[in-house]
């Protein structure tokens, strides 16, 4: 089963012409999508989308982008709907948001959430792999495990992950001409590690930052996957689907009501 562990359905152009993008992604063979919440002030519509439409699943949270607007009151809300979705996040650290110590609190706060939860967490984690690494440790995050989200670091580094119960997942940068570290990545890793992303509507394939991405794109980085690996394609498909619903359990039975 191909599934797109992160998708931003809920943003534009994606959300304005939604059925035609996900007529699109079916065709070429996607079953399921993570929609990923980024600010508190989406949570509501991402629930709505999730509800109107087969195959896409919700997790909510609060991008380190936003730890300014983390206050406890939408902390409360997050913990109330927590359940509704399939994982806790988008949540993380990002070197380049500002904001630092307000990031670690938040991440902190929304990883106690999803233990006492028992959901998996979906983690943006940019330059601050070493710090990310000691917060999941702190809290105990291996109790839940989840997802690393467009994954940059090194090999090394993601196998401390692993360690933790966290999949690596990998997109769109693997098509890229200048590709090295995901490459490297995509050979070294366990297979049964992997899982595959679009990121849509951020950046494509190709190295202008111009171009979009769209959800009907993940056969491509399949197929950048398997060439990497040297297996069949849907060998590739059958054994990332498999780690997803292995680390998001929801995924399978979604939706939950």
């Amino acid at each position: 089963m191909l599934i797109d562990t992160h998708c931003h359905l809920d943003f534009p152009p994606l959300v304005d012409h939604l059925e035609q993008y996900l007529t699109a992604a079916s065709t070429a063979g996607v079953r399921r999508w993570i929609v990923p919440g980024v600010h508190p002030g989406a949570w509501e519509l991402i629930a709505r989308l999730c509800e109107q439409f087969e195959g896409l699943c919700p997790a909510f949270g609060i991008h380190p982008r936003h730890a300014a607007e983390g206050s406890d009151r939408h902390l409360i809300v997050l913990e109330q709907l927590a359940l509704q979705g399939v994982a806790i996040g988008e949540t993380g650290l990002d070197r380049h948001c500002g904001n630092l110590p307000l990031q670690e609190d938040l991440f902190r706060r929304q990883i106690r959430i999803a233990v006492s939860c028992q959901l998996p967490l979906l983690i943006h984690c940019r330059d601050m792999i070493g710090r990310t690494l000691e917060i999941l440790h702190d809290e105990q995050a291996g109790q839940v495990g989840g997802l690393m989200h467009a994954y940059s670091g090194s090999v090394e580094s993601a196998r401390e992950f692993i360690k933790l119960g966290f999949a690596i997942s990998l997109g769109e940068t693997l098509m890229r001409r200048n590709a090295v570290r995901p490459l490297r990545l995509a050979r070294e890793l366990p297979l049964s590690w992997l899982v595959m992303e679009t990121d849509a509507p951020d950046a494509g394939p190709h190295a202008e930052r111009s171009a979009r991405n769209r959800p009907e794109m993940l056969p491509g980085i399949a197929g950048e996957l398997a060439g990497i690996r040297e297996k069949a394609v849907g060998e590739v498909v059958l054994e990332t689907g498999k780690t997803a619903l292995r680390v998001i359990p929801k995924l399978e039975t979604y939706p939950c009501r």
